[in-house]
């Protein structure tokens, strides 16, 4: 017998309908992945099957005893009670009296007057014969690592989610409902949620933007699209496969119909002659395909993402030497040297509160160093997306967060209507004047990347830019990225988008100590070092030159010299750019660890030789 059925469901905000006769079936053990756009209904689905929304039609079948628990995807704010008092509300009705019980026993370790409290909650326990529940919570907070009397307030965004986890799944229930679990969980935390998902022996359904984390979990694939649901057996690759051949097959069905359709509406339009002799089943056939075809909903576009290019920056983007920083006795940055060239690509790996955000303001100029300096290069414009969205005023419109004066904004040179460029970023005529605050995640995502895209730039920075984002719109932000002419500096959990669009990673691998690696997420899991050895390494990435000691004028300088170095430059550029390219092929780290070992080294001596050039034609240009 099913698990849950739910059958014919329908469902709708005003005239748009979410669910428009859904049907779903969940079997025993199965862990599926619901997908679909933004606003397509997929949080509003999981409402329903969770019971927090009523249908406006259809029914939800399952045994009365079946236990549900869920994940929401908002953590709540404000919360006042520890992490038991948290984990503790999962059990339900007896919750208050394990929360009372725990905090009189710890009390009772120096408060003698608390024991007489202690006990009476204990007797309530006993009466229930609920020592078992006791049991549950100690052990889930155990299993989750966490600090039982630590403050739920004063956990990081990612620490409460896995608290709310916690919450979810001391019920031990048969079905368990997440919303996004991954979001603000950096990727240790991701890996260990994906094996504690794995092990998990009740049914699960999930939502998430994260395509390792949902190719490595889900055994089918839902997906809602334009108020239907389909079911696609197997993991996200075979289902993109099917869902290709599918769209093809609906596109090509789509344009028999309407080229009848066109035919038939000739035919009806002919004249006099034409409607005297009219075939009336005919006619009625024609009415009949004018009411499918005004019924059938269309796939919504997908979003248009244009950058536009300012004029190129220098060569030397970001020069940083020996800096250190931190927050008052945690060290942040320790004797980083870096430098980054005009172009390159690189992602930034580490845990939550490894000072990743931090490294980004310093290299920016925002803080700085306690020691060591930042240089920053010449005609550099700077745009920055922000993971809080600080840039957006909730309290004003979609069109007034875009354009706060004006109907129009400008893009490579050109006018365009605010609502036009809206558009391409799918926002609707209706929510367009909408306050941000009403905004859904995913629809804040991308009107913070509209808002970024009206400016020109040619160093671009973003932190956690993927958050909230649907996997459609995740892939079209990939290919922009890839195909970016300026320099990028990104943020970001999301493995595969990692390993998609950075050409090198700076890893946060201890207090202060961050190592740089050529390539993705992947490639860097094939580089590091061994855990014994990561407190002991240095950083990798060669510092640049140093900006020139004042010395007193020669007494001749050369230029023939001088002359030749920038020929001699040019041509070391050229080869380290063609280093750079071969190691950024997708199947490059599958050959011989030798030859890359090889090849590695060459390209270094080639860096090497580029930076003493650099520093002594600065040296004979100040002669």
């Amino acid at each position: 017998m099913s698990l849950l059925q739910a059958k014919n469901l329908h469902h709708s905000y005003g005239d748009h309908a979410l669910l428009d006769g859904v049907n779903l079936t969940l079997e025993a053990g199965e862990r599926v992945c619901l997908v679909g756009r933004n606003g397509s209904g997929k949080s509003t689905l999981l409402k329903i099957l969770g019971g927090h929304v009523k249908v406006d039609d259809g029914d939800i079948i399952h045994s009365p005893e079946l236990r549900i628990a869920e994940l929401n995807q908002e953590v709540p704010q404000g919360f006042a009670g520890s992490v038991y008092d948290c984990v503790a509300q999962g059990i339900g009705e007896l919750a208050s009296v394990f929360t009372e019980w725990h905090h009189a026993a710890i009390e009772a370790a120096t408060d003698p007057s608390a024991l007489d409290r202690m006990q009476r909650y204990q007797d309530q326990i006993e009466a229930n014969n609920a020592w078992t529940l006791e049991t549950r919570i100690s052990s889930t907070i155990s299993r989750l690592s966490l600090n039982a009397d630590q403050a739920f307030d004063d956990l990081s965004g990612g620490m409460k989610r896995r608290v709310l986890l916690g919450q979810a799944l001391v019920a031990e229930p048969d079905l368990l409902l997440l919303d996004e679990p991954t979001n603000h969980l950096d990727i240790d935390s991701i890996l260990w949620l994906e094996n504690l998902l794995l092990g998990f022996n009740g049914t699960l359904i999930f939502i998430t933007h994260d395509r390792s984390f949902l190719q490595r979990l889900a055994t089918r694939i839902i997906d809602l699209d334009r108020g239907k649901l389909t079911s696609w057996p197997g993991d996200y690759h075979r289902y993109l496969e099917a869902l290709a051949a599918q769209l093809e097959t609906e596109s090509r069905h789509n344009a028999l119909f309407d080229k009848k359709l066109a035919l038939e509406e000739t035919w009806i339009r002919q004249g006099i002659k034409a409607r005297r002799t009219r075939n009336e089943g005919r006619v009625r056939a024609l009415e009949k395909m004018r009411l499918e075809r005004s019924a059938r909903r269309e796939r919504s576009g997908t979003v248009k993402i244009t950058t536009q290019q300012a004029d190129a920056s220098g060569k030397i983007v970001i020069e940083a030497e020996n800096i250190d920083f931190g927050w008052d006795d945690k060290k942040i940055v320790q004797n980083f040297s870096c430098k980054i060239q005009r172009g390159e690509k690189i992602g930034i790996l580490g845990p939550n509160g490894s000072g990743k955000s931090t490294l980004i303001q310093l290299l920016l100029g925002k803080l700085q160093p306690q020691s060591g300096w930042i240089k920053t290069g010449t005609r550099l414009e700077v745009a920055y997306f922000d993971q809080h969205r600080e840039a957006l005023d909730p309290q004003k419109s979609v069109r007034e967060n875009l354009a706060a004066a004006g109907d129009q904004v400008t893009i490579n040179g050109h006018s365009r209507h605010v609502v036009g460029y809206l558009k391409d970023f799918l926002f609707s005529e209706k929510t367009i004047h909408m306050p941000v605050k009403a905004l859904s995640g995913g629809e804040r995502n991308r009107l913070l990347l509209a808002r970024l895209f009206t400016r020109s730039f040619n160093f671009l920075v973003m932190d956690e830019p993927t958050n909230d984002l649907d996997i459609e719109t995740l892939e079209l932000l990939e290919d922009l990225l890839v195909e970016y002419k300026g320099t990028l500096l990104l943020v970001s959990h999301d493995r595969e988008f990692i390993d998609n669009t950075v050409s090198s990673t700076l890893v946060f691998e201890g207090p202060g100590v961050i190592n740089e690696y050529v390539g993705g997420y992947q490639d860097w899991l094939r580089q590091r070092p061994s855990a014994e050895t990561v407190a002991k390494k240095s950083p990798t990435r060669q510092p640049g030159a140093q900006p020139p000691a004042q010395k007193n004028s020669p007494q001749r300088a050369n230029q023939g010299e001088l002359r030749t170095l920038p020929g001699k430059i040019e041509k070391l550029e050229e080869k380290i750019e063609a280093f750079q390219q071969r190691f950024g092929v997708n199947d490059y780290y599958q050959q011989d660890p030798e030859l890359i070992r090889v090849e590695q080294q060459q390209l270094q001596a080639l860096e090497d030789k580029l930076a003493s050039l650099y520093q002594r034609w600065e040296a004979l240009e100040g002669e």
